[in-house]
């Protein structure tokens, strides 16, 4: 397999296992490297495994049914891949702060989907960045953070 397959390989389990709707924590230790940066235009860029397991732990408790998939073929290049995903969830869980717009009470049912595109950088098998830019407009607005005009 190409450097190209393996880093491919290591995403898909990355989105399956930490963003998808079966979440498996050992995934952040044994491919996250220890400094790996999470950045979202939803919420403050995290640093290192401890950090991006405190944020999804809060995350998934606020959105127990939280998952994503992929909509399209990952395309890599050299140390980077890229995914196109949708996703969501249905807020029944304690309240959330982590929006960078606002937070959200315990369990207001509200349900948000939204779609975007994600930027993985590899190094020797380990996943050092994940930048993506997500439609949290759309995801804000459901929520009722954001107004809709």
């Amino acid at each position: 397999m190409s450097l190209q397959d393996d880093n491919k390989a290591i995403v898909g389990q990355w989105f399956d296992r930490f963003w998808g709707k079966t979440f498996d924590a050992s995934v952040i230790d044994q491919i996250a490297a220890p400094d790996m940066l999470l950045k979202y235009s939803l919420h403050e860029p995290r640093r290192g495994r401890a950090d991006i397991k405190s944020f999804i732990t809060d995350f998934r408790a606020a959105f127990p049914d939280l998952n994503f998939w992929g909509t399209a073929d990952l395309l890599a290049e050299g140390d980077y891949v890229i995914g196109q995903w949708e996703g969501g969830g249905t807020h029944t869980g304690p309240a959330f702060k982590d929006f960078l717009a606002g937070s959200l009470s315990a369990n207001t049912g509200k349900t948000m989907r939204f779609t975007g595109v994600t930027i993985l950088k590899l190094k020797d098998g380990k996943i050092v960045e994940e930048i993506g830019l997500d439609d949290g407009v759309a995801c804000l607005t459901q929520l009722g953070i954001l107004k809709a005009a």
